[in-house]
């Protein structure tokens, strides 16, 4: 009977190690960033402030995991009232038509120690095309605060604006047809 029970809970020990997990940003310590070329000359950077992103998998170094977000589009933000006016306008995100931009993975492939390849489709403006993006997982730690495991992600990447159908009046040298997307995120397990 002592050898069933201790079967027993080594296999209930096995299979909470393995478990599918799924992990939360925090939003105080996460951002969702682009940049943009404006004349050719600068760069003008903003943000989509209002955002919820999860880590879906079974890995502790995360290697097998799935990354979605979901940003409200009417949150963009570049710290000017008129300029963030005009983005949410129809000629660009049309947010009052496509309220939510959105990313799902569907491959994560190492890179190197701590990097990754993540390709993904996203959806903004009405329009789904594949992406891909570099990741770098920073790690995990015990937060001294909370007592719970904090893991820190970096990913960058760039997309181009006719892609999705965004900005089309305002060709370059006006605006790049790159923008540089820039995604920090911390995240713990959700509850």
């Amino acid at each position: 009977m002592k050898k069933l029970f201790m079967i027993v809970q080594l296999a209930l020990l096995s299979a909470g190690a393995f478990a599918q997990s799924v992990w939360q940003n925090d939003k105080a310590h996460s951002q969702l960033k682009f940049d943009i070329t404006h004349l050719g000359v600068s760069t003008v950077s903003g943000a989509f402030t209002d955002f919820d992103a999860t880590i879906s998998g079974s890995k502790a170094d995360f290697s097998d995991a799935v990354f979605e977000l979901n940003a409200k589009t009417k949150s963009v933000n570049t710290g000017i009232d008129k300029r963030d006016e005009h983005l949410r306008s129809a000629d660009f995100f049309d947010v009052e038509k496509n309220p939510e931009l959105t990313f799902k993975s569907t491959s994560l492939k190492n890179a190197g120690k701590d990097k990754y390849t993540l390709t993904g489709n996203l959806t903004l403006h009405g329009v789904t095309k594949p992406v891909t993006l570099e990741l770098w997982y920073r790690g995990t730690i015990t937060n001294q605060m909370s007592k719970k495991p904090v893991a820190g992600f970096r990913a960058t990447g760039k997309i181009k604006r006719a892609d999705f159908n965004i900005g089309g009046k305002f060709a370059p040298p006006m605006l790049s047809e790159e923008v540089v997307i820039i995604a920090d995120g911390e995240f713990g397990p959700k509850e």
